[in-house]
């Protein structure tokens, strides 16, 4: 009985032991495996702050989610090799970069609203140019149709008082050098008195070219009568014949104007209604002496 119980004691025994030894390697099968785990724990911890980071740097720097890129499809034409190679070139770029400026957004921000205010100061200018030009071209278009018509009349005053002048087979103009641009065209002041080929004005002689000055002068006064008017002396250069029509064509217009005439010529002083002559009876003292030649109608 004794050597059947050690026999059971002994079997027993063996098989407790059998079992301490395999919960000694599942212990240490265990503890390895804790290890492991710990091991992909930091590992995990690591790989998130890092991803956490590489997040972050892709949002600041370059505006792209890390999803997108995780969701973009692989470039299955470009290798791991080439991949490496293009990240080198870019890093290398971003070296020659330099640092970050961080005051760079700040002086941008000035700049632009530097920009900004210039880019407007222009564009009021350039309406304003706009504006002034369709002001000076419309100023001009009117200026340009009042002195056709004023030039119009003028000719047709001036004809009319040539040939009272002259005769009536007299001919005259006046022409614009440059039809097309009147307002800086040059005037052209054109006499054919009887027999003679048509001359500019500087061209006649002294008599016909008072003569035409003053058609010239009355073709003007036509177009706005004044109350009075002075000539100095401009009946020198006539003749007796001349001066005669000179006189005829002014108590034409003395309907309508007064007209103060200095002269020497007695043909002219006996033609006015009023005569005042400067006499010296004391030396050194000057008196005006009035006659009225109508008062002797």
């Amino acid at each position: 009985s004794l050597s059947e119980a050690e026999k059971i004691y002994y079997e027993a025994r063996g098989f407790i032991t059998e079992k301490e030894d395999a919960l000694r390697q599942d212990q240490k099968n265990k503890q390895q495996i804790d290890l492991i785990s710990n091991e992909l724990r930091e590992k995990n911890t690591e790989l998130k702050i890092l991803l956490s980071s590489l997040k972050e740097r892709l949002s600041v720097e370059f505006n792209i989610g890390i999803n997108d890129i995780i969701e973009q499809e692989p470039n299955a034409e470009m290798n791991e090799d080439d991949l490496k190679q293009k990240v080198q070139q870019l890093k290398d770029k971003l070296e020659r970069f330099g640092e970050v400026n961080p005051m760079a957004m700040e002086a941008y921000n000035e700049m632009k609203e530097r920009s900004d205010f210039i880019t407007a100061q222009r564009n009021d200018l350039l309406e304003a140019k706009n504006s002034l030009l369709a002001t000076m071209s419309e100023l001009e278009g009117n200026a340009k149709d009042k002195f056709l018509e004023a030039f119009v009349k003028a000719r047709n005053n001036f004809i009319h008082v040539f040939r009272s002048l002259f005769t009536e087979e007299d001919n005259c103009d006046l022409r614009l050098s440059d039809p097309n641009n009147p307002l800086e065209s040059k005037i052209e002041i054109i006499a054919q008195p009887k027999g003679k080929r048509p001359q500019v004005i500087d061209q006649l002689s002294g008599g016909e070219k008072t003569l035409t000055a003053l058609a010239i002068l009355f073709a003007l006064y036509l177009l706005k009568p004044a109350p009075f008017c002075i000539l100095d002396e401009v009946d020198a250069p006539l003749d007796d014949a001349n001066i005669g029509k000179f006189n005829k064509m002014i108590r034409e217009f003395s309907t309508n104007s007064q007209f103060i005439l200095v002269t020497h010529n007695k043909n002219t002083m006996a033609a006015v209604d009023v005569i005042y002559g400067v006499t010296m009876q004391e030396l050194g003292v000057s008196k005006v002496v009035p006659v009225d030649f109508r008062d002797l109608q």
